[in-house]
């Protein structure tokens, strides 16, 4: 029978996180048949009852909190690679991806598509898709950076302002804020879809720049005092924005830290970088929306980057 073999989708153990601890719910045997089109799934529905009741010493029906009311069942998923796809990102990238379809697709579940593993596919059900989601167009890439950097800007001075004020515990936050952002910066700039919270640094350990970067990450957050953890951010982000520089997408920006404005704060001031790439925009329909143009400060909800998160209970 003509069909695609896999296992895509969400589950940590597609992204290659499975542990011990993640056998405690869920566990099973699970796998995908793709078939074409139109085509009878009957045969293939009969011999899912002929199923035994264990293979290879593990259930073949399990209870699954997400399928199925909760109820046994074999987790074997016949669809159509349409159906598939549609389920989980409400388009079918065989037909392409505009740029709302880009920017409400939560990077999760595009690392969930394009990671995992093929087991067959002689049709290319699932190549031609995985191909479409491989990784954004370069002016979606243009405008998903900046609204990273935008999201640095933003919060980057509160470091040292809740700092200066004693508020040690509030820079702290902000500073687990900025880290995460700029750690979800590494991933858009080594072409790479970010995991949800709970795998982001774990994935982000896999990244060509992490020891570098990650090593400044750690100082900020462990730092005790704030002027400590802002020299660490400004490093970390001064590292992501050479990288930027030299993917070549908008003009270059000095990456060395600088006081904010009159104040005795350091920053990268990413808004730079944000402004070089919405400058560098050439598709219309992915520059920033009115009011004003990303770089003005009126106008800083009108750019948001694409969701990194859809939880899961794996």
């Amino acid at each position: 029978m003509p069909h695609a073999a896999a296992l895509l989708g969400e589950g940590s153990e597609v992204l290659g996180f499975d542990d011990e601890v993640s056998t405690d719910h869920d566990f099973g045997p699970r796998v995908q048949l793709l078939v074409p089109p139109d085509f009878d799934t009957t045969p293939v529905d009969l011999a899912m009852e002929r199923l035994p009741v264990r293979f290879d010493g593990l259930p073949v029906a399990y209870p699954d909190s997400d399928r199925h009311g909760g109820w046994s069942h074999h987790q074997v998923e016949v669809t159509t690679a349409r159906a598939f796809f549609v389920d989980r990102l409400g388009v079918d990238p065989a037909d392409g991806m505009d740029l709302a379809g880009w920017l409400l697709a939560p990077t999760q579940i595009l690392a969930g598509l394009t990671g995992g593993v093929i087991l067959h596919d002689p049709l290319d059900l699932l190549t031609v898709r995985r191909r479409a989601l491989a990784w954004y167009p370069d002016d979606v890439w243009r405008y998903v950076l900046a609204a990273g950097w935008l999201r640095v800007s933003q919060e980057e001075p509160f470091v040292g302002r809740t700092g200066g004020r004693g508020d040690d515990i509030g820079s702290r936050m902000v500073a687990a804020r900025v880290a995460r952002d700029l750690a979800r910066i590494g991933f858009l700039l080594e072409r790479r879809w970010a995991p949800y919270s709970k795998w982001l640094m774990t994935a982000f350990t896999r990244l060509t720049l992490a020891d570098q970067v990650g090593r400044h990450l750690r100082h900020a957050i462990s730092a005790t005092q704030w002027r400590a953890r802002e020299a660490a951010l400004c490093a970390a982000a001064s590292h992501l924005a050479d990288a930027t520089n030299r993917l070549g997408l908008a003009e270059p920006v000095d990456p060395a830290p600088r006081r904010f404005h009159t104040r005795d704060i350091q920053v990268l001031g990413a808004e730079r970088l944000t402004r070089a790439l919405t400058d560098a925009i050439n598709d219309p329909s992915c520059e920033p929306s009115s009011p004003g143009s990303a770089t003005d400060p009126t106008a800083r909800s009108a750019i948001s980057p694409a969701r990194s998160t859809r939880p899961s209970t794996a």
